[in-house]
C-alpha cells in the first residue's frame, strides 16, 4: 500500500513506489474492489479477505492475520415488487448478517461505539469485543470517503482478528456442546419502553436487564428503535421484549412482576432512562 502512516513497515526495495509499504489493514484493498465492480458495471461486491497485515512499535515489528468483508447494494431478487428499484442494505441487516455468523461459530461478541477508524462513520462504527479482547470493527464507510469515490451511501465493512476469534472458538464450551433441556413449561414476556441518552448502547442496556433479571429471564431482544418526534433531545425511543420462564413450573404473575419491575428500576438509577411501560 501507500507509504501514509508512521507505523507502516517499509519495503527496502519495492517495484513500485506507490506500493512501498506493508499494508496495516485489509479494509483499504476491499473499498479498491468494491469501487472497481462498480465502475466495470458488475455492481456492489459483496466478499471477504483473510491476509496478514504488518505494523511497527517502538519494540519491534509486527503482524498478524485477519478477516475483513465489505457489503452491499440490494440483495434480493424480484425487484419489480418495488417497481424496479434498488433497496439497499441496511445497517442493521449488514449487523444481522454478521452476527448470524458470530452464532454459528458459537461467539458471544458485545458491540461498542467507536470513532477511531477515519474510514468509517463515526456515529455508526462498533468496536467487537468478546469476553473483554478486541475482536475488531464493524461500521458503514465514511460519508466523505463515499463521496470522494463514488460509492453509494449504504456500504458495510468489518474486520476481524484471526487470533482472537480462534483463541475464542478453541475453548472447551464451544468445541463440545452441552445440551441443555428445553422447558415444557410456557414463558411469560413482557415488554419495556423507555427513553434512553443516545450514548448509551444497547449492550450496556442488555447487561443490566440480564443482571437484575437473574435466573428466571430467558432472553432480551431489541424490537424498536425511534428518534424524531416527541423524543426528547439527546435521547432515543427504545422497546425491549423480555422472556421470562421457569424449568419446573409455570410463572406466574406474581413471580414474574417483581423482577419485570427490579429491571425497570435497574435501568432508572444506572442509565436515568424515562420509562414509557
Amino acid at each position: 500500500m501507500k507509504p501514509e502512516k508512521e507505523n507502516q513497515i517499509q519495503l527496502a526495495n519495492p517495484l513500485f513506489a506507490e506500493y512501498s509499504a506493508l499494508r496495516t489493514e485489509l479494509l483499504s484493498g476491499l473499498i479498491d474492489a468494491f469501487q472497481y465492480n462498480l465502475e466495470q458495471g458488475n455492481g456492489a461486491l459483496n466478499g471477504f479477505e483473510i491476509g496478514r497485515v504488518f505494523w511497527r512499535e517502538e519494540e519491534g515489528l509486527n503482524e498478524t492475520d485477519m478477516v475483513a468483508g465489505i457489503l452491499g447494494g440490494d440483495p434480493s431478487q424480484g425487484r419489480w415488487m418495488r417497481g424496479g428499484k434498488e433497496k439497499p442494505i441496511t445497517w442493521f441487516e449488514a449487523k444481522g448478517t454478521l452476527e448470524s455468523a458470530f452464532q454459528r461459530l458459537g461467539l458471544v461478541v458485545e458491540y461498542q461505539p467507536d470513532r477511531r477508524n477515519a474510514l468509517l462513520h463515526p456515529g455508526r462504527t462498533a468496536s467487537l469485543w468478546v469476553q473483554g479482547n478486541r475482536l475488531g470493527t464493524f461500521g458503514q464507510l465514511h460519508p466523505q470517503l463515499r463521496q470522494e469515490r463514488g460509492l453509494p451511501d449504504e456500504v458495510y465493512v468489518f474486520e476481524l482478528d484471526l487470533d482472537v476469534m480462534f483463541a475464542q472458538m478453541d475453548q472447551e464450551e464451544n468445541i463440545t456442546p452441552v445440551f441443555k433441556p428445553y422447558s415444557t413449561y410456557p414463558a411469560s414476556d413482557r415488554d419495556i419502553a423507555f427513553f434512553a441518552p443516545t450514548q448509551v448502547s444497547v449492550a450496556e442496556i442488555e447487561r443490566v436487564i440480564k443482571k437484575s433479571a437473574g435466573t428466571l429471564l430467558e432472553s432480551v431482544e431489541l424490537f424498536d428503535e425511534y428518534r424524531g418526534e416527541n423524543v426528547p433531545e439527546g435521547k432515543r425511543s427504545l422497546a425491549l421484549r423480555l422472556i421470562y420462564r421457569a424449568g419446573d413450573r409455570t410463572l406466574t404473575d406474581e413471580e414474574v412482576e417483581p423482577v419485570h419491575r427490579k429491571v425497570r428500576d435497574a435501568l432508572i438509577e444506572k442509565f436515568g432512562v424515562e420509562a414509557r411501560s
